[in-house]
């Protein structure tokens, strides 16, 4: 990918969206509360977004933007807009009319990122395939695979499209709930090789797959209370993990792991379902890049 300068190439390069036109004006989950939304939402979205893109360059990384659009709030969700790996972008089909128009402005952005060199590659998925972005397609850097969800929103033939986008491993796990309707709300894998995970998201079969996958000492199971935090949804950085306000529970478990946590008020996001890794998208992941070790290992 070409033309970054060596110290921004060293860096983590993230994808966010100006917040200014968000709103939760209907509901395509169960989370959404259009009704709580209020005259001060909007201002406390602008702080909330604000606060998360300074986490993310206090921990090293940088940050593109992609402007507002009126008419579609949940642009603020580019984790949804396309799963990226070597440069290569696999650009996302949205199941809900409410979203399809996000899919023309992503795709203007990831053309302007390509003529910068950003990215090398755009890939369109097969007709009649949906397929929601970095949201139910997450890749494990420590085992070198992607852990694909479908079901609610991604359709289970959007797996294959996704080994031959990438060429890589693709494991696939079935989403059991519309409340956890993207991979990326109840499964985070960790540097270091942990997962944290929420169980009662996933199908029996998935739920099989992970354990078989994830040696027993290597899972972090989120409780309840957890998992409706949003605190599943969360961006990690070697040994730095920022997600929406934790419950102590899980502060306690992330900090025996040798993590350190760096929380946001993200609640006018979680009222339209999301928190800190859909308010991002990771743009320059590898397949070649060497597994973190936590500092405390």
């Amino acid at each position: 990918m070409g033309h970054a300068t060596a110290a921004e190439g060293s860096m983590p390069h993230f994808l966010m969206t100006d917040p200014d036109c968000f709103d939760v004006c209907y509901q395509i989950n169960p989370w959404m509360q259009p009704g709580a939304w209020t005259a001060d939402s909007l201002a406390e979205a602008k702080r909330a977004s604000g606060d998360l893109k300074a986490a993310l360059k206090a921990a090293g990384a940088r940050v593109e933007t992609v402007g507002a659009v009126r008419g579609l709030p949940d642009l603020v969700f580019p984790a949804n807009a396309a799963v990226v790996l070597d440069g290569r972008v696999l650009l996302a089909r949205f199941r809900h009319p409410e979203r399809q128009g996000e899919e023309p402005v992503f795709r203007s952005a990831f053309a302007g990122l390509r003529r910068r060199g950003l990215i090398d590659e755009i890939i369109d998925l097969p007709e009649g395939v949906f397929q929601e972005g970095a949201g139910d397609c997450i890749w494990d850097a420590d085992r070198g695979h992607f852990w694909a969800g479908f079901g609610p929103r991604s359709s289970q033939a959007s797996i294959a499209a996704i080994r031959r986008a990438f060429g890589q491993e693709v494991v696939a796990l079935e989403l059991a709930s519309d409340r956890f309707y993207h991979l990326d709300t109840c499964f985070c894998p960790l540097a270091g090789g942990q997962v944290l995970y929420y169980p009662d998201a996933f199908t029996p079969q998935a739920l099989a797959t992970i354990r078989a996958s994830v040696p027993l000492n290597q899972r972090i199971e989120a409780s309840d209370e957890e998992a409706a935090a949003f605190c599943v949804n969360a961006v990690n950085l070697g040994d730095q993990v920022i997600m929406a306000r934790a419950p102590v529970s899980l502060k306690i478990k992330l900090a025996a792991r040798g993590y350190h946590l760096t929380e946001i008020d993200l609640d006018p996001f979680i009222l339209s379902g999301g928190a800190a890794y859909c308010m991002t998208l990771r743009l320059d992941r590898t397949s070649q890049t060497q597994p973190a070790v936590l500092a405390a290992e």
